[in-house]
Protein backbone atom coordinates (compact mmCIF):
# COMPACT_ATOMS: atom_id res chain seq x y z
CA UNK A 1 0.00 0.00 0.00
CA UNK A 2 2.88 2.34 0.82
CA UNK A 3 4.20 2.02 -2.72
CA UNK A 4 0.79 2.95 -4.13
CA UNK A 5 0.62 6.01 -1.88
CA UNK A 6 4.09 7.15 -2.97
CA UNK A 7 3.20 6.59 -6.62
CA UNK A 8 -0.08 8.46 -6.21
CA UNK A 9 1.57 11.52 -4.69
CA UNK A 10 4.35 11.48 -7.27
CA UNK A 11 1.70 11.42 -9.99
CA UNK A 12 -0.36 14.20 -8.39
CA UNK A 13 2.67 16.43 -7.79
CA UNK A 14 3.96 15.85 -11.32
CA UNK A 15 0.60 16.86 -12.80
CA UNK A 16 0.42 19.82 -10.43
CA UNK A 17 3.83 20.97 -11.68
CA UNK A 18 2.64 20.73 -15.30
CA UNK A 19 -0.47 22.73 -14.39
CA UNK A 20 1.61 25.45 -12.70
CA UNK A 21 3.86 25.64 -15.76
CA UNK A 22 0.83 26.12 -18.01
CA UNK A 23 -0.74 28.63 -15.63
CA UNK A 24 2.41 30.75 -15.40
CA UNK A 25 3.41 30.49 -19.07
CA UNK A 26 -0.22 31.31 -20.03
CA UNK A 27 -0.23 29.74 -23.52
CA UNK A 28 -2.97 31.87 -25.10
CA UNK A 29 -3.37 33.54 -28.46
CA UNK A 30 -2.88 37.28 -27.88
CA UNK A 31 -4.83 40.02 -29.61
CA UNK A 32 -2.74 42.29 -31.80
CA UNK A 33 -3.38 45.75 -33.26
CA UNK A 34 -1.22 45.31 -36.36
CA UNK A 35 -3.47 44.65 -39.34
CA UNK A 36 -2.83 42.02 -42.03
CA UNK A 37 -4.36 41.59 -45.47
CA UNK A 38 -3.33 38.04 -46.44
CA UNK A 39 -6.10 36.07 -48.12
CA UNK A 40 -7.40 33.52 -45.62
CA UNK A 41 -9.40 30.55 -46.89
CA UNK A 42 -11.86 29.49 -44.20
CA UNK A 43 -12.66 25.84 -44.84
CA UNK A 44 -15.56 24.07 -43.15
CA UNK A 45 -16.34 20.35 -43.47
CA UNK A 46 -20.01 19.81 -42.64
CA UNK A 47 -22.02 16.60 -42.25
CA UNK A 48 -25.58 16.88 -40.94
CA UNK A 49 -24.95 20.28 -39.36
CA UNK A 50 -28.24 22.05 -40.10
CA UNK A 51 -28.58 23.06 -36.43
CA UNK A 52 -25.12 24.63 -36.20
CA UNK A 53 -23.78 25.81 -39.53
CA UNK A 54 -25.73 29.06 -39.87
CA UNK A 55 -24.45 30.32 -36.51
CA UNK A 56 -20.87 29.83 -37.68
CA UNK A 57 -21.43 31.44 -41.08
CA UNK A 58 -23.07 34.50 -39.52
CA UNK A 59 -20.21 34.86 -37.03
CA UNK A 60 -17.67 34.80 -39.88
CA UNK A 61 -19.65 37.40 -41.81
CA UNK A 62 -19.74 39.67 -38.72
CA UNK A 63 -16.09 39.43 -37.72
CA UNK A 64 -13.55 42.16 -38.48
CA UNK A 65 -11.11 40.54 -40.94
CA UNK A 66 -11.97 41.48 -44.51
CA UNK A 67 -9.77 39.49 -46.91
CA UNK A 68 -11.19 35.98 -46.74
CA UNK A 69 -13.08 33.34 -48.65
CA UNK A 70 -15.31 30.71 -47.10
CA UNK A 71 -15.83 27.26 -48.59
CA UNK A 72 -18.22 24.80 -46.96
CA UNK A 73 -18.05 21.18 -48.09
CA UNK A 74 -21.26 19.24 -47.57
CA UNK A 75 -20.08 15.74 -46.68
CA UNK A 76 -23.05 13.64 -47.85
CA UNK A 77 -25.49 15.19 -45.38
CA UNK A 78 -28.97 13.75 -45.07
CA UNK A 79 -30.45 16.97 -43.65
CA UNK A 80 -30.70 20.58 -44.92
CA UNK A 81 -27.03 21.46 -44.40
CA UNK A 82 -26.36 22.05 -48.12
CA UNK A 83 -29.52 24.08 -48.69
CA UNK A 84 -28.88 26.33 -45.69
CA UNK A 85 -25.32 27.03 -46.86
CA UNK A 86 -26.41 27.60 -50.44
CA UNK A 87 -29.05 30.11 -49.39
CA UNK A 88 -26.51 31.99 -47.27
CA UNK A 89 -23.86 31.93 -50.02
CA UNK A 90 -26.34 33.34 -52.53
CA UNK A 91 -26.49 36.51 -50.42
CA UNK A 92 -22.78 36.75 -49.53
CA UNK A 93 -20.21 36.67 -52.34
CA UNK A 94 -17.28 35.53 -50.15
CA UNK A 95 -19.09 32.30 -49.30
CA UNK A 96 -19.68 29.17 -51.34
CA UNK A 97 -20.75 25.60 -50.72
CA UNK A 98 -19.70 22.48 -52.61
CA UNK A 99 -20.75 18.86 -52.43
CA UNK A 100 -18.12 16.37 -51.32
CA UNK A 101 -17.05 13.35 -53.32
CA UNK A 102 -17.95 9.82 -52.29
CA UNK A 103 -15.73 8.45 -49.53
CA UNK A 104 -13.21 5.94 -50.89
CA UNK A 105 -10.28 3.78 -49.85
CA UNK A 106 -8.75 4.24 -46.39
CA UNK A 107 -9.98 7.80 -46.01
CA UNK A 108 -11.96 8.79 -42.94
CA UNK A 109 -14.81 11.22 -43.58
CA UNK A 110 -13.57 14.47 -42.04
CA UNK A 111 -10.01 13.98 -43.27
CA UNK A 112 -11.21 13.47 -46.84
CA UNK A 113 -13.51 16.49 -46.62
CA UNK A 114 -10.62 18.68 -45.44
CA UNK A 115 -8.39 17.35 -48.22
CA UNK A 116 -11.01 18.25 -50.83
CA UNK A 117 -11.49 21.70 -49.32
CA UNK A 118 -7.78 22.45 -49.49
CA UNK A 119 -7.80 21.60 -53.20
CA UNK A 120 -10.34 24.37 -53.83
CA UNK A 121 -8.81 27.06 -51.61
CA UNK A 122 -6.95 30.06 -53.02
CA UNK A 123 -5.69 31.65 -49.81
CA UNK A 124 -2.25 32.37 -48.40
CA UNK A 125 -3.47 30.63 -45.27
CA UNK A 126 -5.90 27.72 -44.89
CA UNK A 127 -8.10 27.85 -41.79
CA UNK A 128 -10.08 24.71 -40.98
CA UNK A 129 -13.01 25.19 -38.61
CA UNK A 130 -15.68 22.80 -37.34
CA UNK A 131 -19.31 23.60 -38.09
CA UNK A 132 -20.34 23.84 -34.42
CA UNK A 133 -18.21 26.90 -33.67
CA UNK A 134 -18.46 30.69 -33.55
CA UNK A 135 -15.63 33.13 -34.16
CA UNK A 136 -15.19 36.67 -32.83
CA UNK A 137 -13.38 39.88 -33.64
CA UNK A 138 -9.60 39.71 -33.51
CA UNK A 139 -9.32 35.98 -34.13
CA UNK A 140 -8.14 35.81 -37.73
CA UNK A 141 -5.87 38.85 -37.56
CA UNK A 142 -4.25 37.65 -34.33
CA UNK A 143 -3.80 34.13 -35.73
CA UNK A 144 -2.25 35.41 -38.96
CA UNK A 145 0.10 37.58 -36.89
CA UNK A 146 1.13 34.52 -34.91
CA UNK A 147 1.86 32.62 -38.12
CA UNK A 148 4.16 35.41 -39.33
CA UNK A 149 5.75 36.07 -35.92
CA UNK A 150 6.59 32.43 -35.18
CA UNK A 151 7.14 31.40 -38.81
CA UNK A 152 4.61 28.61 -38.35
CA UNK A 153 3.46 25.94 -40.76
CA UNK A 154 0.57 25.17 -38.41
CA UNK A 155 -1.20 27.00 -35.61
CA UNK A 156 -3.87 25.12 -33.69
CA UNK A 157 -6.16 26.57 -31.04
CA UNK A 158 -8.05 24.84 -28.25
CA UNK A 159 -11.34 26.70 -28.34
CA UNK A 160 -13.40 27.96 -25.44
CA UNK A 161 -16.19 25.50 -24.74
CA UNK A 162 -19.87 26.40 -24.52
CA UNK A 163 -21.71 24.13 -22.06
CA UNK A 164 -25.46 24.56 -21.58
CA UNK A 165 -26.56 21.30 -19.94
CA UNK A 166 -25.48 19.28 -16.91
CA UNK A 167 -24.37 16.46 -19.20
CA UNK A 168 -21.93 18.81 -20.93
CA UNK A 169 -20.65 20.18 -17.61
CA UNK A 170 -19.91 16.62 -16.49
CA UNK A 171 -17.83 15.74 -19.55
CA UNK A 172 -16.56 18.62 -21.70
CA UNK A 173 -14.25 20.19 -19.05
CA UNK A 174 -12.27 16.93 -19.06
CA UNK A 175 -10.70 17.94 -22.38
CA UNK A 176 -8.89 20.97 -20.96
CA UNK A 177 -8.32 19.16 -17.67
CA UNK A 178 -6.34 16.37 -19.32
CA UNK A 179 -4.56 18.69 -21.73
CA UNK A 180 -3.30 21.26 -19.22
CA UNK A 181 -2.73 18.66 -16.51
CA UNK A 182 -0.50 16.39 -18.59
CA UNK A 183 1.21 18.50 -21.26
CA UNK A 184 3.22 21.72 -20.91
CA UNK A 185 1.54 23.34 -23.91
CA UNK A 186 4.39 25.73 -24.71
CA UNK A 187 6.60 22.73 -25.45
CA UNK A 188 4.62 21.97 -28.61
CA UNK A 189 6.47 24.89 -30.19
CA UNK A 190 9.66 24.86 -28.14
CA UNK A 191 10.43 21.12 -28.32
CA UNK A 192 11.36 19.97 -31.81
CA UNK A 193 10.71 16.31 -31.01
CA UNK A 194 7.54 15.16 -32.77
CA UNK A 195 6.53 13.14 -29.71
CA UNK A 196 5.62 16.43 -28.02
CA UNK A 197 2.55 17.17 -30.10
CA UNK A 198 -0.96 18.40 -29.44
CA UNK A 199 -3.55 20.01 -31.67
CA UNK A 200 -7.28 20.53 -32.00
CA UNK A 201 -9.14 19.97 -35.24
CA UNK A 202 -11.56 22.70 -34.14
CA UNK A 203 -9.02 25.30 -35.31
CA UNK A 204 -6.16 24.42 -37.66
CA UNK A 205 -4.46 27.30 -39.52
CA UNK A 206 -1.90 26.27 -42.14
CA UNK A 207 0.64 28.07 -44.25
CA UNK A 208 -0.96 27.30 -47.60
CA UNK A 209 2.30 26.96 -49.53
CA UNK A 210 3.63 24.35 -47.12
CA UNK A 211 0.25 22.59 -46.98
CA UNK A 212 0.10 22.25 -50.77
CA UNK A 213 3.56 20.76 -50.77
CA UNK A 214 2.83 18.05 -48.18
CA UNK A 215 -0.99 17.74 -48.24
CA UNK A 216 -1.09 17.09 -44.51
CA UNK A 217 -4.57 15.59 -44.40
CA UNK A 218 -3.59 13.02 -47.01
CA UNK A 219 -0.76 11.89 -44.75
CA UNK A 220 -3.28 11.36 -41.93
CA UNK A 221 -6.15 10.09 -44.05
CA UNK A 222 -6.92 7.02 -41.89
CA UNK A 223 -6.25 8.59 -38.47
CA UNK A 224 -9.14 9.14 -36.07
CA UNK A 225 -7.17 11.84 -34.23
CA UNK A 226 -5.86 13.47 -37.39
CA UNK A 227 -5.09 16.80 -35.72
CA UNK A 228 -2.35 15.42 -33.46
CA UNK A 229 -1.00 13.23 -36.26
CA UNK A 230 -0.70 16.26 -38.55
CA UNK A 231 1.13 18.25 -35.87
CA UNK A 232 3.57 15.34 -35.57
CA UNK A 233 4.06 15.30 -39.36
CA UNK A 234 4.71 19.04 -39.39
CA UNK A 235 7.43 18.67 -36.76
CA UNK A 236 8.96 15.59 -38.39
CA UNK A 237 9.38 17.62 -41.60
CA UNK A 238 11.28 20.27 -39.66
CA UNK A 239 8.58 22.96 -39.65
CA UNK A 240 7.30 24.96 -36.70
CA UNK A 241 3.94 24.12 -35.17
CA UNK A 242 2.26 25.71 -32.18
CA UNK A 243 -0.85 24.99 -30.10
CA UNK A 244 -2.44 27.63 -27.89
CA UNK A 245 -5.65 28.37 -26.00
CA UNK A 246 -8.13 30.45 -27.99
CA UNK A 247 -8.46 33.13 -25.30
CA UNK A 248 -12.15 33.74 -25.98
CA UNK A 249 -11.77 34.45 -29.70
CA UNK A 250 -13.45 31.25 -30.88
CA UNK A 251 -15.96 29.06 -29.07
CA UNK A 252 -17.49 25.67 -29.71
CA UNK A 253 -20.39 23.65 -28.41
CA UNK A 254 -19.05 20.16 -28.96
CA UNK A 255 -21.97 18.14 -27.61
CA UNK A 256 -25.52 18.78 -26.43
CA UNK A 257 -26.11 15.91 -24.00
CA UNK A 258 -24.33 13.41 -21.77
CA UNK A 259 -24.59 10.29 -23.94
CA UNK A 260 -23.37 12.06 -27.06
CA UNK A 261 -20.41 13.43 -25.13
CA UNK A 262 -19.47 10.01 -23.74
CA UNK A 263 -19.64 8.53 -27.24
CA UNK A 264 -17.80 11.46 -28.83
CA UNK A 265 -14.90 11.51 -26.41
CA UNK A 266 -14.78 7.72 -26.43
CA UNK A 267 -13.89 7.59 -30.11
CA UNK A 268 -10.50 9.25 -29.60
CA UNK A 269 -9.69 8.99 -25.88
CA UNK A 270 -7.17 6.18 -26.30
CA UNK A 271 -5.20 8.15 -28.88
CA UNK A 272 -3.68 10.30 -26.12
CA UNK A 273 -2.01 7.09 -24.88
CA UNK A 274 -0.99 5.91 -28.35
CA UNK A 275 -3.66 3.19 -28.08
CA UNK A 276 -1.69 1.44 -25.35
CA UNK A 277 -4.44 0.03 -23.13
CA UNK A 278 -2.02 -1.02 -20.37
CA UNK A 279 -0.57 2.47 -19.88
CA UNK A 280 -4.08 3.87 -20.09
CA UNK A 281 -5.26 1.60 -17.26
CA UNK A 282 -2.22 2.53 -15.15
CA UNK A 283 -3.18 6.17 -15.63
CA UNK A 284 -6.73 5.47 -14.45
CA UNK A 285 -5.51 3.52 -11.41
CA UNK A 286 -3.23 6.39 -10.33
CA UNK A 287 -5.91 8.96 -11.06
CA UNK A 288 -8.80 7.23 -9.26
CA UNK A 289 -7.75 4.26 -7.12
CA UNK A 290 -4.67 6.03 -5.75
CA UNK A 291 -6.59 8.90 -4.09
CA UNK A 292 -9.14 6.42 -2.70
CA UNK A 293 -6.33 4.46 -1.03
CA UNK A 294 -4.91 7.67 0.42
CA UNK A 295 -8.34 8.44 1.92
CA UNK A 296 -8.47 4.93 3.40
CA UNK A 297 -5.29 5.64 5.40
CA UNK A 298 -7.31 8.15 7.48
CA UNK A 299 -4.13 10.23 7.67
CA UNK A 300 -5.57 13.76 7.87
CA UNK A 301 -2.39 15.52 6.71
CA UNK A 302 -1.97 13.29 3.66
CA UNK A 303 -5.64 13.62 2.73
CA UNK A 304 -5.60 17.40 3.15
CA UNK A 305 -2.44 17.73 1.05
CA UNK A 306 -3.87 15.56 -1.71
CA UNK A 307 -7.21 17.39 -1.82
CA UNK A 308 -5.45 20.76 -1.80
CA UNK A 309 -3.28 19.83 -4.80
CA UNK A 310 -6.28 18.50 -6.75
CA UNK A 311 -8.43 21.56 -6.00
CA UNK A 312 -5.66 24.02 -6.90
CA UNK A 313 -5.11 22.12 -10.13
CA UNK A 314 -8.80 22.33 -11.06
CA UNK A 315 -8.93 26.04 -10.24
CA UNK A 316 -5.87 26.94 -12.32
CA UNK A 317 -6.99 24.88 -15.32
CA UNK A 318 -10.52 26.31 -15.15
CA UNK A 319 -9.22 29.88 -15.10
CA UNK A 320 -6.86 29.21 -18.02
CA UNK A 321 -9.59 27.65 -20.13
CA UNK A 322 -12.24 30.26 -19.37
CA UNK A 323 -14.45 27.91 -17.35
CA UNK A 324 -16.27 28.28 -14.03
CA UNK A 325 -13.69 27.25 -11.43
CA UNK A 326 -16.15 26.83 -8.54
CA UNK A 327 -18.43 24.67 -10.65
CA UNK A 328 -15.59 22.44 -11.80
CA UNK A 329 -14.43 21.99 -8.21
CA UNK A 330 -17.91 20.95 -7.08
CA UNK A 331 -18.41 18.63 -10.06
CA UNK A 332 -14.89 17.16 -10.02
CA UNK A 333 -15.85 13.73 -8.56
CA UNK A 334 -18.68 13.37 -11.06
CA UNK A 335 -16.44 14.43 -13.94
CA UNK A 336 -13.91 11.80 -12.92
CA UNK A 337 -16.69 9.21 -12.88
CA UNK A 338 -17.59 10.35 -16.41
CA UNK A 339 -13.96 9.86 -17.38
CA UNK A 340 -14.18 6.24 -16.25
CA UNK A 341 -17.25 5.71 -18.45
CA UNK A 342 -15.48 7.35 -21.39
CA UNK A 343 -12.39 5.22 -20.78
CA UNK A 344 -14.17 1.89 -20.79
CA UNK A 345 -16.31 2.95 -23.74
CA UNK A 346 -13.11 3.77 -25.62
CA UNK A 347 -11.48 0.44 -24.75
CA UNK A 348 -14.58 -1.55 -25.71
CA UNK A 349 -14.93 0.22 -29.05
CA UNK A 350 -11.23 -0.10 -29.81
CA UNK A 351 -11.09 -3.83 -29.08
CA UNK A 352 -14.32 -4.62 -30.93
CA UNK A 353 -13.66 -2.11 -33.73
CA UNK A 354 -17.18 -0.71 -33.38
CA UNK A 355 -16.43 3.01 -33.27
CA UNK A 356 -19.12 4.90 -35.15
CA UNK A 357 -19.38 8.67 -35.61
CA UNK A 358 -22.02 10.58 -37.57
CA UNK A 359 -23.34 7.36 -39.05
CA UNK A 360 -19.98 6.08 -40.27
CA UNK A 361 -17.84 3.31 -38.88
CA UNK A 362 -14.33 4.57 -38.20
Amino acid sequence: MLIVIYATFFFIILRFAVTIFNFISDPKLRRVTKNYDNLVSILIPARNEEKNILTLLKSIERQDYSNYEVIVLDDDSSDRTYNICAEFAAKHSAFKVVRGKELTGQWLGKNYACYQLAKQAQGDFLLFLDADEQIYDGLINSAVHRMHFRKLALLSLFTNQQMDTLGELLTVPLMHYLLLNLLPLRLVFLAKNSAVAAASGQFMLFDAEVYRQYEWHKGAKDKIVEDVEIMKQVKVRGYNGESLLANGMVSCRMYTDYNTAINGFGKNFLAAFNYNIFSFLIFLVLLIAGPMIVIMTLNFQLILMMIGLILLTRIMISLESGQNAALNVVLHPFQIFSMVLIAFSAIQKYLTKTTVWKGRKI
